[in-house]
């Protein structure tokens, strides 16, 4: 295809865009936009996309997206690559998950072109970008007072998506249900298969979960044969699979010790916190209820009965060496970071 045409642009082989969709004008008359750019290679291949900031307040893949737009491997593309930075400009803008009308996006795919605003949103990104590509890479963090462990999550029935997420080489990969009215299950019944990077806290960026991240996904690229070289992108970590994971909660309300981090071997029985009553009257420990790996927790030390405090995945083996261990050998001292200007 000699010309990529997206929203009524036509995009040259060889040559990249920025192309702005309106999307919607604001009360104040402030026009607001899904804003892409499109990196279209001089040779066929594949088109695909990746997105952030489906909630507004995971802002880690924005940066992710940053620093792979100035990767010198995409400027010998084969095929499309459609880069979507911010998909809810207005949570980004205002600090929040939810847009304006208090709906969360990733739950009202597909869409409809004369519904809610999350609903038209919603819409818009699957006719213009979800539709053009066979695959997507969307990349989120853990909601509001919470971390991740980088991991993928994929869902069981395809077997592309889990030689993709293979390939990405996150520390695990965790098989998830689809949502109804996430982006993953409406690209699923589009035939697209799309990854999740789950990585860091919302509002704050993590530098070895961006780095594992933009590393992970031109191992998709090359994967795909949409990048030739896949020089620097060798990778130690060998993921482990979870089939099933589940929430560690709070037995009571108070002050929360947490005694675990994301990416903690944990056995069951472990004490993993203690939670005691502000006055000190009261004070009880949490055990983990199976064995696995702490995926995800808490960052905020004040708890009600029946807070999430851990996320433990069951995984498939036990890795030889620590995933933090792994994580950090894979993001220090690499090549592709070593110029100031792309910190």
């Amino acid at each position: 295809m000699s010309v990529f045409e997206i929203a009524g642009h036509a995009v040259p082989h060889g040559e990249r865009a920025i192309v702005d969709i309106p999307v919607s004008v604001l009360s104040d008359h402030t026009p607001m936009a899904l804003s892409c750019q499109v990196i279209h290679g001089r040779r066929p291949g594949p088109a695909a996309f990746v997105s952030a900031a489906v909630h507004g307040d995971e802002i880690i893949g924005v940066e992710i997206i940053r620093r792979l737009l100035r990767t010198p491997q995409l400027k010998s593309l084969k095929g499309t690559l459609i880069c979507v930075p911010i998909v809810n400009t207005f949570g980004f803008i205002n600090h929040t998950r939810y847009l304006p009308d208090r709906r969360d996006l990733n739950r009202s795919f597909p869409g409809a072109a004369t519904g809610s605003l999350a609903a038209r949103l919603a819409r818009l990104f699957i006719d213009e970008i979800v539709s053009r590509c066979e695959v997507g890479i969307d990349l989120h963090s853990a909601a509001e007072h919470r971390v991740n462990l980088p991991q993928i999550r994929i869902d069981a029935g395809s077997k592309r998506v889990h030689e993709l997420a293979e390939a990405f080489c996150a520390p695990v990969i965790v098989q998830s249900r689809l949502r109804e009215g996430s982006l993953r299950m409406a690209a699923r019944q589009m035939g697209k298969d799309v990854l999740v990077y789950e990585a860091g806290e919302a509002l704050r960026f993590d530098e070895q979960a961006i780095r594992l991240g933009m590393k992970g996904i031109l191992r998709v690229l090359h994967h795909l044969g949409m990048i030739a070289s896949d020089k620097g992108l060798s990778s130690t970590i060998r993921p482990v699979v979870s089939k099933h994971s589940h929430w560690e909660r709070a037995p009571m309300g108070g002050v929360l010790r947490a005694y675990k981090a994301a990416g903690t071997l944990v056995e069951k029985g472990d004490i993993i916190a203690a939670i005691a009553a502000p006055l000190g009257a009261r004070e009880e420990i949490v055990r983990a209820n199976f064995s696995g790996l702490v995926i995800g927790r808490t960052v905020l030390p004040i708890v009600n009965e029946g807070d999430a405090l851990f996320h433990i995945a069951e995984i498939s083996r036990v890795p030889r060496v620590d995933p933090l261990v792994r994580i950090g050998e894979e993001t220090e001292g690499d090549p592709l970071f070593d110029e100031d200007e792309i910190l």
